[in-house]
């Protein structure tokens, strides 16, 4: 696919400059702060130290205060208590961290995961039925809720009260909840706004431990379950985020708890177990089977597995779990061929700047992961729509800088209900309104979506050049991890690079290559390209290329080696 590349030239070389004499570091690893907004001593301190006792005081946090009366005023009279949070990863993964705190507290307590497709997403009136018939007066939503307005009011009319944590965009009025936490609360201090649902509850546990003089310890090893959270619904890794990711991925590399531990010795190949477990396999290897639980059977299988205290029965789970995500990875196969085959047989979608396609045959389990793959293939925003229930449900997806909630937001009248953010979204509508919307939010994206940004971009740190490169440079690059939005894993370009003559296709269209770069033959580099064998006879050719890439360890017959992973190929 051909990309433009962006290139981030534009930091203050000065700063830059000033951290390189000050800290002891490289040009590179200096440019690589900067750009990420660290300009002070001290900042790099605490980027490359990122501790606990860093954290913000939960008490920041608007309504925290009435959250944790709330909460010790039930444990107090004995009261029962349902935990109740989303079917996906940081829904799942919210409740079985609070439900698992507070059974150290109390065992009048429950929790609950609506059913994907009889409640669909949020707070339901089920859910709300089963805490009265349970003897529930208090809930404690988890990653929904903010919007939730009737429900909870349908709540208070039997008595139930509401403890909503959050981390979703408020709309213009809020649920009378008892409490409501969510840091994107227009009037809430909280210093920082990007928690995922799972920390926004690791919170709630960390005030309730301070007003009860309970030791902080105690919380740190739910820190695996908030790890695995920040990962899989892709918030910034920056901040109280970067903390919460770097110390909960220690623990979780413990793998004390014997759900996750159960996840990884199933998945894993036997080349891979010795590796540490990082944020990449939490999005390709731990929360796709967390996902599928709620996707083809129930989210509750999920909290099951991480709640569990017992090998045996997590292992079990986690073999359910697997064939779920095997389920979900041939229904996810074969829609994505169907859609694709839908776009090329249909002149007016190719001419769209907009996807928006329906079938009520599709699985609504797995038409957010389709709107992804969609996405990627035609790059624009896209929308995946089936039925459900009588009505027409489905999820959106976005391009870089383009926000698809705002545009959705402007097609509103024509929708049940919608939520999500800029890059992603769900949504609701009637039948009727299908053709409708369709058209509106085709003509929303078209006149305010730019052509720039329907171009895949590769954001690029650094023009360097290969003699840069060495294991020096590569322990100080393993310091920026964990990696994700807002902190991403640094992308070097290089120009003028030939191969030595060892370029070779292997596995499915990959190019294994050794590299030089012009006028500096000995100084060679292995690199990979997956996917990008297309390029085999330009570097045959000795063809001047430039490429950007990341810079990889590899370790092979115990002997560490460096490598480049190809992402883009250009031409000079």
């Amino acid at each position: 696919m051909i990309k433009q590349w962006n290139i981030h030239s534009g930091y203050d070389k000065d700063q830059a400059e000033y951290l390189q004499v000050n800290c002891g570091v490289n040009r590179i690893v200096s440019a690589l702060l900067v750009q990420r907004g660290i300009t002070t001593t001290d900042e790099v301190q605490a980027f490359f130290n990122p501790e606990l006792s860093m954290l913000h005081d939960p008490f920041l946090m608007k309504g925290m205060d009435l959250a944790v009366e709330r909460i010790s005023e039930a444990i107090t009279k004995n009261e029962r208590i349902l935990v109740y949070g989303d079917y996906d990863v940081d829904g799942t993964t919210a409740v079985a961290l609070l439900y698992s705190f507070l059974l150290q507290q109390t065992s009048n307590i429950g929790y609950y995961i609506p059913d994907r497709y009889k409640e669909g997403y949020g707070i339901s009136t089920t859910g709300i039925d089963y805490a009265e018939q349970t003897g529930c007066t208090l809930i404690i939503a988890l990653d929904c809720g903010i919007k939730s307005i009737d429900k909870i009011n349908y709540a208070k009319e039997k008595g139930i009260d509401f403890i909503i944590c959050d981390h979703h965009l408020p709309g213009e009025h809020l649920p009378e909840a008892l409490a409501v936490l969510d840091p994107k609360q227009h009037d809430c201090n909280y210093p920082y706004k990007e928690l995922s649902g799972c920390a926004i509850g690791f919170k709630l546990a960390q005030a309730f431990c301070q007003t009860q003089h309970i030791p902080f310890s105690t919380l740190v090893p739910f820190l695996d379950l908030v790890a695995v959270s920040i990962a899989a619904d892709i918030v910034p890794i920056t901040g109280e985020n970067r903390i919460l990711a770097r110390v909960g991925l220690e623990v979780l590399n413990r793998l004390d708890r014997p759900g996750i531990r159960a996840l990884i010795e199933n998945a894993r190949q036997e080349k891979d177990k010795a590796k540490a477990i990082g944020i990449h396999e939490i999005v390709f290897v731990i929360a796709p089977r967390i996902n599928a639980a709620g996707r083809i059977d129930h989210g509750s299988k999920a909290v099951r597995l991480l709640v569990s205290t017992n090998y045996a029965d997590a292992v079990q789970i986690a073999n359910e779990v697997n064939q779920n995500n095997s389920d979900r990875r041939d229904l996810d196969t074969d829609i994505t061929r169907e859609a694709l085959e839908m776009m090329q047989q249909s002149e007016e979608f190719t001419s769209r700047k907009s996807t928006v396609l329906f079938n009520d045959k599709w699985h609504k389990g797995v038409v957010g992961i389709v709107a992804s793959r969609m996405t990627e293939h035609y790059y624009r925003p896209t929308i995946i729509l089936t039925e459900s229930n009588g009505m027409v449900v489905g999820s959106a997806r976005s391009v870089k800088d383009f926000d698809v909630y705002a545009a959705i937001e402007q097609c509103g009248e024509l929708l049940e209900q919608f939520g999500g953010h800029k890059f992603a979204a769900g949504l609701t509508l009637k039948k009727e309104n299908f053709e409708s919307f369709s058209a509106r939010f085709e003509k929303v994206v078209s006149s305010s979506i730019t052509d720039d940004q329907l171009i895949p971009r590769e954001e690029i740190d650094l023009e360097i050049n290969f003699n840069e490169i060495n294991f020096s440079l590569l322990d100080a690059l393993k310091k920026f991890a964990p990696h994700g939005p807002g902190n991403m894993t640094p992308v070097f370009c290089t120009s003028n690079v030939f191969d030595t003559g060892y370029a070779k296709i292997v596995g499915n269209n990959h190019l294994k290559l050794e590299l030089y770069q012009e006028n500096n033959y000995f100084n060679k580099m292995n690199a990979i390209a997956f996917g990008q064998g297309d390029f085999l006879d330009f570097f045959r050719q000795q063809r001047p290329l430039k490429i950007c890439y990341t810079i990889n360890e590899n370790f092979y017959n115990n002997r560490k080696t460096m490598q480049l992973n190809i992402r883009n190929i250009q031409l000079i």
